[in-house]
């Protein structure tokens, strides 16, 4: 997509939701080769075992569900249920940043203790909490930072999923039938 990254506080969390584009059925953990080039890529640990590919796929989906609908129970509920399983009791470093302690062992659950804490830390509160977003086509759910002044991007990239929205709502209106029956 064509946006400009999020922040460097926040670009865990767009990298580790952006492993997969669904608008081309693409997903970085899916295989262990694609999966150890991106976790080598963004510093972690590339030798991760297939259960672990499992658990990292389902908490990027339990975080882009998050973003798509921060205020649903579920997602809330599902997110809660990830930070419980992979992090202990949060504590604050001495230099004020927010730290996960670990509650779950092993390569996936530190990536993504890594992820929920830029996402904790500056996805839920501040500046930056509602401009990390997930696309709001359900066809490609891209997670991007809107930059706009208003804050009120929808769409990853207006030429592609904001373009095939306005089509289908132009369509839905019956537009061009005039043309056709003509």
């Amino acid at each position: 997509m064509r946006r400009t990254p999020a922040p460097p506080e926040l670009e865990p969390v767009e990298a580790f939701c952006n492993t997969a584009t669904l608008l081309h059925s693409e997903d970085e953990f899916a295989r262990p080769g694609t999966a150890g080039n991106w976790l080598r890529a963004h510093g972690y640990p590339e030798a991760v075992a297939p259960a672990e590919l499992a658990a990292l796929t389902e908490a990027r989906e339990t975080v882009r569900a998050f973003l798509v609908e921060r205020t649903s129970p579920g997602a809330l509920d599902a997110l809660n249920r990830l930070i419980r399983s992979v992090a202990g009791a949060p504590a604050v470093r001495a230099d004020g940043t927010l730290a996960l302690g670990p509650a779950g062992a092993g390569p996936a659950a530190e990536i993504v203790r890594t992820v929920l804490e830029a996402l904790l830390r500056d996805g839920l509160t501040g500046r930056h909490a509602a401009r990390l977003k997930a696309c709001a086509a359900p066809e490609c759910r891209w997670v991007f930072y809107d930059r706009a002044p208003s804050s009120n991007g929808l769409w990853c990239d207006m030429d592609v999923c904001g373009a095939r929205h306005k089509m289908r709502a132009y369509r839905a209106r019956g537009g061009g039938a005039a043309r056709r029956g003509a």
